[in-house]
Parts: structure tokens; sequence; C-alpha cells
């Protein structure tokens, strides 16, 4: 495919125009043309990216690839509704969950408020989450990445490219940022600073070293903002934190049943800027088959339990073969009988559809 862009506007003559062209010799600027060769004909990629400065001409050539038309806008987002409703609100409400989780927008508090209080990561997922529910056979997607922090970034077009994948449709993604390349993977990369096209992209991803040590609530403050629950702390609880590079990006407590029969697993909280990249579930399981060999201040082997109301925490734990699902509830314990055998608050007395598994691994 060859694309061809011609655009040109009026001349100037006025007295700084025309002094502007005598100091640096500037006689074509009301024209701008690019020639490019995008061997990309058929249906077998996925993903493109066109990768370069601002006004090298990025958004002219996504306009002759697939049109005005395909260009996702942030448009049309209600001021009045939560993004959990704005998202496909014709479609089925797992589909919508489904999106979010996966493109790593996991903060359940964040689906219940309009997209016009979201910080700009929040905004940038929520707009890949719309793109994925509502899977455009073709779709371009302008600044990509660019109104968000390197961080968030890089970790969020990993999540996009492992659910797009999944809808059987075309992106092209126009960026100005060249470090989201391997963390994208994408089918073909046209650079307009070079003019050079390759393609899929073969370097390696990142790996994403994740450092787990016992300690206890203190760090907890920092996770519960993003924890879909507002419960008491766990009774007797052994806390567990992930640290990359130094920094706190997974909580998890664990506990103990009576007789020291199975440990259960619960308050897993991943900070939002690292949500979809996987963290969360190799966190989990490295917490889980450490206490299955015993690594534990009891030295016994044991199963852990984990139940959770979280969606597409649930679909997660049903696609990882090291779990079992042992349960499916609609509501939750009694609050008062609770409260009067713990002497505590209680725990209880919600209407949700909790979820159990169990870690099975080395059985």
């Amino acid at each position: 495919m060859r694309v061809d862009i011609h655009h040109s506007c009026n001349t100037f003559e006025s007295y700084r125009a025309a002094r502007v062209k005598s100091l640096f010799n500037c006689e074509d600027g009301h024209r701008f043309d690019l020639t490019v060769d995008l061997p990309i004909d058929g249906n077998d990629w996925g993903i493109g990216l066109i990768v370069g400065p601002s006004g090298s001409g990025k958004t002219s050539i996504g306009k002759r690839l697939f049109g005005k038309a395909a260009f996702y806008r942030p448009v049309g987002w209600p001021g009045k509704a939560p993004i959990i409703d704005a998202i496909l609100p014709d479609g089925a409400f797992d589909d919508v969950t489904a999106a979010l989780s996966a493109v790593g927008l996991g903060s359940v508090p964040a689906w219940v408020r309009p997209y016009a209080v979201l910080s700009n990561g929040e905004r940038f997922r929520a707009d890949l989450a719309r793109i994925v529910a509502e899977k455009p056979a073709r779709v371009v997607v302008d600044e990509f990445t660019s109104v968000v922090d390197r961080q968030i970034a890089r970790i969020g077009a990993f999540a996009f490219s492992k659910a797009w994948r999944r809808s059987g449709g075309q992106a092209v993604l126009l960026s100005c940022h060249y470090d989201i390349i391997e963390w994208l993977q994408p089918d073909w990369i046209l650079d307009t600073a070079t003019g050079k096209f390759s393609g899929r992209c073969l370097r390696r991803r990142p790996s994403i070293e994740v450092d787990v040590f016992e300690t206890n609530w203190r760090y907890w403050p920092l996770f519960e903002p993003h924890h879909y629950l507002k419960a008491p702390k766990m009774i007797a609880a052994f806390n567990y934190v992930g640290f990359v590079g130094g920094q706190p990006v997974a909580h998890v407590a664990v506990s103990t049943r009576p007789g020291l029969v199975e440990a259960r697993a619960c308050r897993l909280v991943v900070m939002p800027e690292w949500q979809g990249a996987g963290v969360g579930m190799r966190f989990l399981n490295a917490v889980c088959a450490a206490w299955r060999r015993g690594q534990n201040r009891y030295g016994k082997p044991m199963l852990t339990l984990f139940h959770t109301s979280h969606p597409g925490l649930a679909a997660a734990l049903r696609r990882d073969p090291k779990w079992t699902q042992i349960s499916a509830i609609l509501h939750g314990a009694n609050k008062v009988k609770s409260a009067r055998s713990s002497g505590k608050a209680g725990y209880g007395g919600h209407f949700r559809a909790v979820q159990g598994f169990r870690y099975v691994e080395g059985l």
C-alpha cells in the first residue's frame, strides 16, 4: 500500500512571516509532502504502530489507512452516569467488567464514577476498555499514551495488546513515544522520523521482577483506597507485599482456618499503574505456593482458599490451572452472628456474588 500525503495552506507575506523566511531560508512552510510504502494489505495483523515526533504525518497516515470515521474520540461519555453504565450500555455486564479488567482498570471504585472525574490515567484506560468492549473491526487511536505518565503508558500498552488481540480486529495506534514498542509488541511499525517500516516487534518484552516480603498492616493504607470492599482487617493475618524496583505494587493478607487445616488469602490489591500486566496473579500464586511448601510461621504445608466478588479476578482464577473453583454464593454471612462469635464489628451482611477458589498446585 502506497500512501501519498500532500497538504498545503495559504502562504503569508506579512512582515514577520517574510522575516522568518529570510532568516531561516524557509520558503515552503505552507506545504507538507509525505510518501510512504506500507506492505500491510490483508488481514493477517491486529496491531500496527505509527510512531514519530509531532508534525511528522502520523495522523494523516492514519486517516488514509482507515478513514476519519475509524478514529476513536473520547466523546459521548455521559456526565451523570458512571463508566460502568456508559460502556456498552446495551451489552452484558460481564463483558464490560471484563473489558475494564483486561486493560488494567480493575479498581472498582473507579467503575462507579463518571468519566469526567477520573484521573488522566483512569480516563486513558476507560477509553481503551470502551474500544475493547465495542470491538470495532478497524480503529485508529491517536495520541496513544501521550497524556499519561510513562509507567501507566507502558503497562497500559501491554494490557491493551493482550485484550485487543482477542477481539480479532485491526487497530492502528499513533504515538510520539518509542518506550511502548517492546511492551505493545505490534505486528508492524512505521517510524515517521526515519521513514523506516519494520515487521513484528522482535524485541523481548521487559520482565517484571517482583520481590515478595512478609510484613504487617503498615503498608495497607497505601492499598486500601484501591480495594473494592471496606471491611475490618483480617484477624491474625500475615501480610505480604510485592515490590518492583523498591516500590510497593501488590498486597495480600493470609490467615488460617481453625485447626490449621487451610490458609485463607484476602485483601489482594494491585496498584492501578500496575494493573493489567499479570502482576497480581503471579504475586498471589507465589504467596500461595510458599504456604503450600510450608514456608510459613507454622512450618506446615497448607492449601490456600481465596474468595472474591470481583468478576475480573474470578475469571482470572478460573483460567489459571493452579486454582479450582469450589463455591459460588449470592449472599454474605450473618453479620450479627459473626459479631457475637468474634467480639468485633462482624463480617458479612452484604448481598453480592462471592466466588470461592482453592489453590491446588502440587496435589
